[in-house]
């Protein structure tokens, strides 16, 4: 191994008896290469990767000096060491500024005292040889991680694009319009829907696909952590600010300086956690805990939150002044019973996304599944959606058919009368546009006959405007005037 290789030395004298001299001095520890002069030496130099050399300075046609010069444009990293029989000052100085030597030896040298120098030479060499190649490979490794990190954030950027949000539907469509709407901005958003309808992929999607894409992107569950860590998290702390605290730590609005800060579940703040964060969008700066000094930020904030914050004033659980700081830009996702004609959509991306990821392939879902899961009620919306694919795509064998059994959708909706909803009728339908289509009208049919023909609720219940509903009535040919009692 190149470890356990003996270092190389150069001597360089045009007096044999002194080469020899040096030879028998050195050859048990190290390889050592003999020169009688510069011209010679440096041939050697050309052949030989050389740890240390050790030149005479009173050499007829080349000096020591003056080779040592010329061995520095072939191995600039040897240890030089040069030999003179004269106390000769400048000379010396002159080795020093040009040959750039290592170390000098006066002329007679003591055996040891030449094998202590030639050896602090040599592991002077290594050391610099060792240096260089972890410096090299530092630079490596960072030119890596930089095109790693570039591909990476290629990697998130793509994964939250638009089209990564599934929804055909005119309810996810009116997202779509707000956000483009918001997206170049640094408005503060306020995105409001129950849980599992996918806040933060949304929230992801402003970010990385507007001006702040290149700063951070952090997410904090406001509902998870008792004050003081939400305080520390979110703000930092100093060393001794409380038990435990060992160490300074920045807090999320620091890292993300420049970026977006989402706060999820915003209404499971205490009163003193909103002061802070007041202070924060009015003030642009925070206060890590124990710490006398304030930094200031600039971040973007998007908050979520699960249920009505106008419902949590009144009660007096939350600041009317924060709320209107953060409802800049309110943005309603719908869940996904408003947005039933998306759940085709959705299982057939949860069903490529998760037979890819467990490495299973042909795997298709009936008619009675996808019928099944059309007349769910889904409260945990698209989260819960999903889960229900991975479970059945884990229990699904290779190449089979998703059957019913393999769901567990456990339908609620119900018709007058108390029988349970079959779903629609599928026969026939093919295409994925026919079967929405079907769908469609099985829900606008459904829902005509609970508000027994009311237009405006059957509108408002399927999340449609009085003219999409006319709209839709039209196309599948459907008379309200049937629905209505007599």
């Amino acid at each position: 191994m190149e470890s356990n290789k003996r270092p190389k030395i150069l001597a360089v004298d045009d007096e044999q008896s002194s080469l020899n001299a040096i030879y028998r001095t050195l050859r048990r520890e190290f390889e050592v290469f003999l020169s009688l002069n510069g011209h010679s030496a440096l041939e050697i130099l050309k052949n030989e990767e050389i740890d240390v050399i050790l030149a005479d300075q009173r050499m007829p046609e080349m000096s020591g000096v003056a080779f040592f010069q010329r061995a520095i444009a072939l191995q600039p990293a040897a240890m030089r060491i040069l030999i003179t029989g004269y106390t000769d000052v400048d000379t010396i100085i002159q080795a020093v500024n040009e040959g750039q030597i290592f170390h000098y030896i006066s002329k007679p040298w003591e055996p040891e005292d030449l094998r202590i120098t030639v050896r602090r030479a040599g592991e002077q060499y290594r050391l610099i040889k060792e240096n260089k190649r972890l410096l090299r490979e530092l630079a490596e490794a960072n030119q890596r991680l930089q095109k790693e990190n570039v591909i990476l954030h290629q990697e998130m950027e793509r994964q939250y694009t638009f089209d990564n949000i599934i929804g055909n539907s005119k309810a996810m469509h009116d997202v779509f319009r707000l956000m483009k709407k918001v997206i170049p901005t640094s408005t503060s958003v306020l995105l409001l829907g129950e849980t599992g309808t996918g806040k933060e992929l949304i929230a992801r999607a402003i970010h990385f696909n507007g001006p702040r894409r290149e700063k951070m992107f952090v997410a904090q569950n406001c509902g998870a952590l008792p004050d003081t860590l939400l305080e520390s998290e979110l703000f930092g702390h100093v060393r001794g600010a409380f038990t435990g605290a060992a160490a300074d730590k920045k807090g999320l609005f620091e890292i993300a300086d420049g970026g977006t800060v989402f706060l999820d579940e915003i209404s499971d703040t205490s009163p003193a956690m909103q002061q802070r964060l007041l202070r924060v969008l009015q003030e642009g700066e925070i206060h890590p805990l124990g710490s006398e000094r304030t930094i200031q930020v600039d971040v973007r904030i998007i908050s979520a939150a699960n249920r009505s914050l106008e419902d949590a004033i009144r009660e007096g659980n939350f600041r009317e002044d924060l709320y209107y700081r953060l409802n800049v830009f309110p943005i309603r996702i719908p869940p996904l019973r408003e947005r039933r004609e998306d759940i085709p959509l959705l299982t057939e991306f949860f069903l490529e996304k998760f037979a890819r990821k467990m490495g299973k392939s042909g795997l298709i879902l009936s008619r009675e599944s996808l019928s099944q899961m059309m007349a769910a009620d889904f409260p945990g919306n698209v989260r819960q959606l999903e889960n229900l694919v991975e479970r059945a795509v884990t229990l699904a064998d290779d190449r089979a058919e998703i059957t019913p059994d393999l769901l567990e959708t456990d339908p609620t909706r119900r018709r007058e009368g108390g029988t349970a909803a079959a779903g629609p009728d599928l026969t026939g339908a093919n295409s994925l546009k026919e079967i929405v289509e079907a769908m469609e009208r099985y829900y606008i049919d459904e829902a005509l006959q609970h508000f027994q023909g009311n237009i405006t609720k059957t509108a408002e219940k399927l999340g449609l405007s009085r003219l999409g509903l006319h709209k839709k009535m039209q196309r599948y040919e459907i008379d309200s005037t049937k629905y209505k009692r007599r």
